[in-house]
């Protein structure tokens, strides 16, 4: 077990709060830091790195949606005496070609696993909790859902079981030095099978409607996004439908030492909690 102190990026994010709370509840000293937190952080700020790196063991690290910054962090963090770095990336980062996610993703990945700190990246699946706490939530509140994805199933995760599984390796130095998990959870669903399952569960009237990348952009950008982050995005499901990282993996129960909580689980739990009522 480790006593050091955890720095947790992205703190006030989904995965970094989860974190924190299992950090703490373990007895790990620990030190919050994002754009709002006391410890400010920011990738486009470098000049706040070192006072948020200054006495610390070990560093959660959630990749950003921008290249490059992840190799000056690492470098700093090397000088500063950390010791091992935990790097929370995206399913099948190898896979995805030069999509700009790809590449944010491949960048932060080189730069830890090419650093000579004891390292593990943790490749975590599309989120469960997208459904209410992020991008799936207003449309489902609306009635319908409508995604370029069709019949390949995607092995949603979770995203308790990424804490658990984050905060394990944090806690367990040397156990999962230069280890690479790829975390899904037990089974892959449609998007349009999840869109059921959380109809059915809340008792709403909700649907699922597959359209063409195309006009998925158009309605992104209709909502305020940038045309080419749109075009980014619905280049996602794009990769996606390819099947590259549909298939389901062990790595969460050789980390945790039990199987990953069933999408199901996770729609009763949020259903119960009035996540989809309208």
């Amino acid at each position: 077990m480790t006593n050091g102190t955890t720095l947790v990026l992205g703190a006030t994010g989904k995965t970094g709060r989860r974190i924190l709370a299992r950090l703490r509840l373990h007895g790990t000293p620990v030190r919050a830091a994002s754009r709002s937190s006391r410890v400010r952080f920011d990738w486009s700020d470098p000049g706040g790195w070192d006072a948020a790196l200054q006495g610390v063991t070990a560093v959660y690290v959630v990749a950003p949606r921008v290249p490059g910054p992840v190799h000056e962090f690492v470098a700093r963090a090397e000088a500063a005496g950390v010791q091992r770095l935990v790097l929370l990336s995206g399913r099948g980062a190898d896979t995805w070609g030069d999509s700009p996610f790809g590449l944010d993703m491949r960048s932060a990945e080189d730069a830890v696993r090419g650093s000579a700190l004891e390292w593990t990246v943790l490749r975590s699946s599309n989120f469960d909790q997208n459904f209410d706490e992020d991008v799936f939530h207003a449309p489902l509140l609306t009635g319908e859902l409508a995604l370029p994805a069709g019949a390949v199933p995607e092995p949603f995760i979770d995203i308790e079981d990424v804490a658990d599984a984050a905060a394990a390796v944090v806690t367990e130095p040397g156990r999962h030095a230069g280890r690479i998990y790829e975390l899904t959870g037990p089974r892959g669903i449609t998007f349009a099978e999840a869109v059921d399952l959380i109809s059915r569960a809340s008792g709403q009237p909700i649907t699922y409607k597959q359209i063409s990348p195309a006009e998925y952009t158009a309605t992104l950008v209709e909502d305020g996004v940038g045309e080419d982050d749109a075009h980014h995005v619905a280049e996602m499901f794009v990769l996606m439908e390819r099947g590259l990282i549909a298939a389901t993996t062990d790595d969460l129960a050789t980390v945790l030492g039990r199987a990953p909580r069933t999408f199901e689980d996770y729609v009763v739990r949020t259903a119960a909690a009035g996540a989809w009522r309208r």
